[in-house]
């Protein structure tokens, strides 16, 4: 089991930056996929960006690549969402997420979820 607090969420004016960082506790984090997926008020939650559990690969939804980056460091159990030149559309609550297999970017598949973090970007 995996737990999972995200952090660095807040107000931005579009084209600026912000950077989501995800805690994990847990002895299973360094075999977990990670995943960032956010939900905007009355959409779905969407996927953002996975990594696998070594960093050797990455995803990203079309709608952010180019402006994201998602890292972790497996020896302080963090992972990271660098955002930047954020658009009014990206505002959304932005979950950390995990899962024991490979990354995925289904929201569904998805087994641990941290709390959420707001990020609101004004234009």
């Amino acid at each position: 089991q995996v737990q999972l607090v995200e952090s660095g969420g807040g107000l931005v004016q579009a084209g600026g930056s912000l950077r989501l960082s995800c805690a994990a506790s847990g002895r299973t984090f360094s075999s977990n996929a990670m995943g960032w997926l956010r939900q905007a008020p009355g959409k779905e939650r969407e996927f953002v960006a996975a990594i696998s559990w070594n960093g050797g690969s990455t995803y990203y939804a079309d709608s952010v690549k180019g402006r994201f980056t998602i890292s972790r460091d497996n020896a302080k159990k963090t992972v990271t969402l660098q955002m930047n030149s954020l658009k009014p559309e990206d505002t959304a609550v932005y979950y950390c997420a995990s899962r024991g297999a490979g990354p995925s970017t289904r929201a569904s598949e998805y087994v641990n979820w941290g709390q959420g973090t707001q990020v609101t970007v004004s234009s």
